[in-house]
């Protein structure tokens, strides 16, 4: 199981955040939360395996949150080319 990655984890991935005790499936990437000021999120993720309840069950947290990678989503070309823009961005 990895620790840590250079560039923002794929969809559908499945973390455990530093003290965390529910697995949480990466289901976004670079989420701003409107509070103020505007604060952007690396990933915005939901209970695993559940998925999406509401909006009361999702949590946004950045890449330095994230304990252990359990799983890493599917990435193909189409996904390396998207992990690229949002990298430059």
């Amino acid at each position: 199981m990895e620790k840590e990655t250079s560039t923002l984890l794929p969809t559908g991935s499945v973390i455990l955040l530093k003290e965390g005790t529910k697995k949480l499936v990466i289901y976004g990437r670079k989420q701003m939360l409107m509070t103020e000021p505007p604060r952007q999120f690396d990933y915005i993720g939901c209970l695993y395996p559940e998925g999406y309840i509401n909006a009361d069950y999702t949590y946004v947290f950045n890449h330095e949150d994230i304990e252990e990678i359990i799983f890493r989503g599917y990435a193909d070309e189409e996904e390396e080319a998207f992990a690229v823009s949002l990298s430059e961005s």
